[in-house]
């Protein structure tokens, strides 16, 4: 479905390797490393963006993270922004159609939002060089076309700092979409947090091959309660199994969105994001003609990722335990993945006191050490 507004007057690798950015006016850039194109584009006196959407606008979670974020855009930017978009468009042929048809109408600016929408974007890039293009959790570029996400990681492991302390049997539940490094690398970090808080936890994770398919994150959820998990996260698009871990009178960890309304006993606190932080700042660049094509991967420091609100019954010194990790964070002392770290078969793959560099957290393909499941071989 598509939509039209008008301002006042998804995912085998997310991003190419090795680049890391961190953003203050983001693409006049606070990280350092943009990979900038030799093309230079003309300032623009309006900006006509479209933004095409893997789920609904109504999944509660990724699809409408985005779309608030675009509204957000819209609402501060006013007469010179508008804007469109597309909902539940299927990453593949269909989504390379829908994305041409913006670029023929004359949107000089095209979003695309999920992994699958990434090589649907090259093509149509490449078929029109003056419109430029933005796709989320891709690694393939072109002087017209950039990518962008977050190191949700972080956020990530703050949330399974939480889950460590709250679950009583030990055992934290993980629905998980598909086994891609964006979700591996985010199973592993969330476990990283819930092994620092306890060490006796383990995380069971069940694949749902899904982004969106809530009776089906409903009984990946309801499976892993049965196994006697007593937390249970996820990686998915909708709170389905947050409601499931409501019903049952446990607990649970959102994503995207803050997603305690649809259970408000359960939900502990999530990892969300804050893409407007991003689009804001994207289309101030394609306005005054200084967009470069850039890989864009910033961390806690920008406000694009964070943790949802807590619900009250997280007891203050677990805030704090949080907290504690979280500045060490923000002053790049330390980072998520820092060594001594083992796979879960036990052996090394990370030397006590160094870091795991960007390219390989962002091809990483194994779980570590405390993931309790496999990753299906493709």
């Amino acid at each position: 479905m598509e939509r039209a507004t008008r301002g006042a007057s998804r995912r085998n690798r997310p991003m190419a390797l090795g680049v890391t950015l961190g953003l203050a006016a983001l693409l006049a850039v606070v990280g350092t490393a943009a990979v900038a194109s030799a093309g230079q584009f003309k300032p623009q006196e309006k900006v006509k963006a479209a933004f095409v959407y893997v789920s609904p606008v109504g999944d509660a979670g990724w699809t409408t993270a985005h779309d608030r974020a675009r509204k957000a855009t819209e609402k501060e930017l006013g007469g010179f922004f508008t804007s469109a978009y597309s909902e539940s468009v299927p990453e593949g042929a269909q989504a390379e159609q829908v994305i041409e048809r913006y670029a023929r109408q004359g949107y000089n600016l095209i979003f695309t939002t999920s992994f699958g929408h990434m090589d649907p974007t090259l093509n149509v890039a490449k078929k029109f060089p003056n419109v430029i293009f933005m796709h989320c959790s891709g690694f393939k570029t072109l002087p017209n076309m950039g990518t962008y996400f977050g190191r949700m990681y972080q956020a990530r492991y703050l949330s399974g700092i939480v889950a460590g302390r709250m679950t009583k049997t030990n055992t934290v539940g993980y629905v998980a979409a598909h086994p891609i490094p964006e979700v591996i690398r985010g199973i592993n970090a969330f476990t990283l947090g819930v092994r620092s808080a306890n060490p006796q936890a383990k995380v069971t994770v069940v694949w749902t091959q899904s982004w969106y398919d809530p009776p089906k994150e409903r009984e990946a959820a309801e499976a892993l309660l049965d196994k006697g998990a007593d937390v249970i996260a996820q990686h998915q698009d909708t709170p389905a199994a947050q409601q499931a871990a409501e019903k049952r009178g446990k607990w649970s960890v959102g994503y995207n969105t803050d997603m305690s309304a649809f259970a408000p006993k359960a939900h502990l606190t999530a990892p969300i994001w804050r893409w407007e932080k991003i689009y804001v700042d994207i289309v101030k660049q394609v306005r005054d003609g200084k967009w470069r094509s850039s890989q864009l991967w910033p961390g806690l420091e920008t406000g694009v990722i964070d943790l949802a609100p807590y619900n009250e019954a997280v007891p203050a010194d677990v805030r704090a335990q949080v907290e504690k990790a979280k500045a060490s964070m923000l002053g790049r002392q330390w980072d998520v993945f820092t060594g001594p770290l083992k796979n879960q078969d036990g052996k090394g793959v990370l030397e006590s006191g160094k870091r795991m560099s960007d390219a390989d957290m962002l091809s990483i393909s194994y779980f570590v050490e405390g993931v309790v499941g496999t990753v299906p071989k493709k």
